[in-house]
């Protein structure tokens, strides 16, 4: 059995692309590289090419013998999505679709969704559980939703029934242990990478997009996760359709919300320095305040995050200072 993972040369895909390897599966990433990292995939096979082209996932699911899908291939800026909606839903919806058209003709009936908290918006009280209404605030989010919405139907498919888990999780962190791979700066629009190249990176500028919101120190709050636990979340989501699981939706975080200020003064704490950076307007599409209530995570998949916030940016810091050019060049 051979598991296709999607978008698997980005930064979470390729994280889980190793748990998966390190548990003894068969690997083969789908990948455009349009924002990934050959070097990323470590020891993987790695196919070039985009998941609308349905010969080319037919073909790949034929001669692999591909039993499971993790999809990850997206794009997943949320500024950008609010800018260019079209670049979006063709390629976050519509690509999708047309993948699971083959999944479907392949008799692949497992899948599992990378999915986003974006989903519920700023919701009304925190933690956020799965049961709490979805109102999405920007495309991307928009998006991440549809896409469950459409796995959900296809669950009920009479025919071929799609068995799915979409995993809505927070904010991913971090780099891996052995510090081989991490998120690269020059791609990601996410807070650690800005927050490390803002330390390292002399002639960058940090912006904080609003600090005049409902919250203690007035910015934005997330719950942030160590993108190994996230890759072990996506590995226990497929042993749990493999075990014969019913289709999900799960939160996967901490359960704890943090500040963006409350980060950075810990990323400086770490790395002995102060974090330059200018206080900006708020970003359309940015909720308030989000975290997680994952207790549906520990009962249905035996998940629990493992590494505390701290680990997260030690680990990022020592990434980022180590690959001052991402994967283009390593010191």
């Amino acid at each position: 059995m051979t598991v296709l993972v999607t978008g698997g040369a980005g930064y979470i895909g390729a994280h889980t692309v190793r748990a998966l390897r390190d548990s003894g599966k068969k690997v083969v990433v789908l990948d455009t590289l349009e924002r990934g990292n050959r070097e990323a995939v470590i020891d993987a096979e790695l196919i070039i090419g985009d998941v609308a082209d349905q010969s080319l996932v037919a073909k790949i699911c034929r001669e692999n013998g591909i039993s499971s899908v993790i999809h990850f291939a997206a794009y997943k800026a949320v500024g950008e999505s609010m800018v260019e909606p079209e670049k979006y839903w063709s390629n976050n919806v519509a690509a999708t679709e047309k993948m699971l058209d083959v999944l479907t003709d392949q008799r692949v009936d497992k899948f599992v969704f990378s999915s986003s908290a974006a989903v519920y918006g700023t919701p009304s009280s925190t933690p956020v559980t799965e049961n709490d209404p979805t109102n999405p605030e920007s495309v991307y989010a928009e998006t991440k939703l549809a896409v469950e919405k459409l796995l959900g139907s296809l669950s009920q498919n009479t025919g071929h029934r799609l068995r799915s888990v979409s995993l809505r999780y927070f904010n991913a962190a971090g780099a891996s242990k052995d510090n081989k791979i991490g998120e690269d700066w020059s791609s990601s629009q996410n807070l650690v990478p800005r927050v490390m190249r803002a330390l390292l990176e002399k002639d960058f500028k940090l912006e904080i997009f609003g600090d005049d919101y409902p919250t203690p120190d007035g910015t934005c709050v997330r719950d942030y996760i160590h993108v190994e636990d996230l890759a072990d979340a996506h590995a226990r989501a497929l042993d749990y359709l493999d075990s014969g699981g019913e289709t999900l939706v799960c939160n996967i975080g901490t359960g704890s919300g943090t500040s963006v200020m409350q980060l950075i003064d810990l990323a400086e704490k770490i790395a002995g320095q102060k974090v330059p950076y200018r206080i900006a307007g708020r970003r359309a599409g940015d909720p308030v305040s989000v975290f997680a209530d994952v207790s549906l995570a520990e009962k249905k998949l035996g998940w629990k995050a493992t590494r505390e916030l701290s680990a997260i940016i030690e680990s990022a810091y020592n990434w980022h200072r180590t690959h001052p050019n991402g994967y283009r060049r390593k010191n």
